[in-house]
């Protein structure tokens, strides 16, 4: 068994969503003073790799915290679309992996993006699902659908297309993804636990492959 770390790390000059402030990570305590060590952390609730529930975006729809464990871990295909030069993935794109999709709990989208974390270009220019190829896979029974970018929409959206078609099925969005060129297996297991926040509308997320 292998285990691929899909996580990238929480500091305070790490990326964050344009708008959104980054994490503050301040030595509440220390064992010199006190005899142990704790930090006080502040932190947007889509900080860093993590997930968005139904309920960040459509009101009255189910937090974190209404979904068994089981529905963040499952069995996870990989679609490498990293050499794609166009801004949006269309449906055609999609529909060639439909196979796989059909045998598989998430779908991961690899676009290359996460070699530019830490850089203004991070945040443009990555392939996005169109809506139609959005909508395609969200008729899918998936748990969820990840990706190694900021986000499933285009920075600057204004009708957040496939946010709102995987979210209207429950199906769970992993944004800020990492190292997924290092998994060769067809299929893998997906593991993106949220912390257990009552009623959270998003959570950090240590994300691995276990192949």
């Amino acid at each position: 068994m292998k285990i691929i770390d899909l996580t990238h790390a929480i500091k305070e000059d790490m990326p964050v969503y344009p708008g959104t402030k980054p994490p503050s990570l301040a030595k509440a305590n220390t064992i010199e003073s006190d005899g142990f060590a704790e930090l006080l952390l502040t932190m947007y609730s889509h900080t860093g790799t993590h997930i968005d529930a139904p309920c960040h975006m459509i009101t009255g729809a189910k937090s974190l915290s209404d979904f068994d464990a089981g529905k963040f871990v499952g069995k996870a295909c990989l679609l490498d679309f990293s050499d794609v030069e166009a801004a949006e993935i269309g449906l055609s794109d999609i529909r060639a992996h439909e196979d796989k999709i059909s045998q598989a709990d998430f779908v991961v989208i690899r676009t290359g993006w996460d070699k530019y974390w830490g850089r203004e270009s991070y945040f443009n220019g990555f392939p996005v699902l169109n809506s139609d190829a959005a909508r395609w896979l969200a008729a899918f029974d998936l748990k969820g659908v990840g990706v190694d970018a900021i986000s499933v929409d285009s920075v600057g959206s204004e009708t957040f297309d496939a946010h709102f078609a995987f979210m209207e099925k429950e199906i769970i969005i992993i944004e800020n993804l990492a190292n997924l060129d290092r998994i060769e297996d067809e299929f893998f297991t997906l593991s993106v636990l949220p912390l257990k926040l009552q009623g959270a509308d998003g959570s950090p997320v240590r994300a691995v492959a276990i192949v």
